[in-house]
C-alpha cells in the first residue's frame, strides 16, 4: 500500500491501483458527501452534472457479453445508437451482472479496474468539458481526469450515445 492508497476503502484502492498500473498521474479521492448519482457526484464535487463520466453496464443479447458505456451525466443512453455499433441488441445489465463482471456495486462502478475485459463505449459529449469526474469504486470515491485521458486508458470508442 502506498500513501496514495492508504487512506482509501478496498473498492477504491482497486480503482487507484488500476490507475497507476495505466501509468497516469490520477488519484482517486474519497468523500463524505454521496456520488451514486450524477446529480449528487456533481454537487459533491463542485462541477455540472455533464461533467459526470458515468459507467453504465449492458449486456450483449446474443453472446451475453458485458459492454460498458461511460456516458455523460446529463445524457440518457439511446440503445438504439448502442446497438446500431454493435450490430446486436442490449439491455441494461441487472445489478448482480455488473457486480459480477466489474466487481463493483451499481452507484460506484468506475470505468478501469473490472473483474472481466469488455468493450468500452464512450460518449462523444464529455468532449465538450475541460474535465470531467469518474466513479472509482464506491458511492462516495470519484477521481478527476480530462475525456482524452479517460478514451486513452480505456480504449473507449468514441461516438453520440445519447438522442436529440
Amino acid at each position: 500500500m502506498n500513501e496514495k492508497t492508504s487512506g482509501l476503502s478496498a473498492s477504491a484502492r482497486r480503482v487507484q491501483d488500476a490507475l497507476d498500473q495505466k501509468s497516469v498521474e490520477l488519484e482517486v479521492v474519497e468523500l463524505p458527501a454521496s456520488t451514486r448519482t450524477a446529480k449528487d457526484a456533481a454537487q459533491a464535487v463542485g462541477c455540472e452534472v455533464g461533467q459526470i463520466a458515468k459507467s453504465l453496464v449492458f449486456r450483449k443479447e446474443t453472446s451475453g457479453e458485458p459492454i460498458l458505456v461511460i456516458a455523460s451525466g446529463s445524457n440518457r443512453v439511446d440503445e438504439d445508437l448502442v446497438e446500431m455499433h454493435l450490430g446486436e441488441a442490449v439491455s441494461i445489465a441487472t445489478a448482480d451482472f455488473v457486480r459480477e463482471t466489474t466487481g463493483f456495486a451499481i452507484g460506484g462502478v468506475p470505468p478501469v479496474g473490472h473483474l472481466s475485459k469488455m468493450d468500452v463505449i464512450m460518449d462523444e459529449d464529455l468532449f465538450g468539458f475541460e474535465a470531467i469526474w469518474a466513479a472509482a469504486g464506491t458511492p462516495h470515491a470519484v477521481f478527476r481526469l480530462e475525456p482524452e485521458v479517460l478514451a486513452e486508458i480505456t480504449g473507449g470508442v468514441v461516438m453520440r450515445i445519447a438522442s436529440g
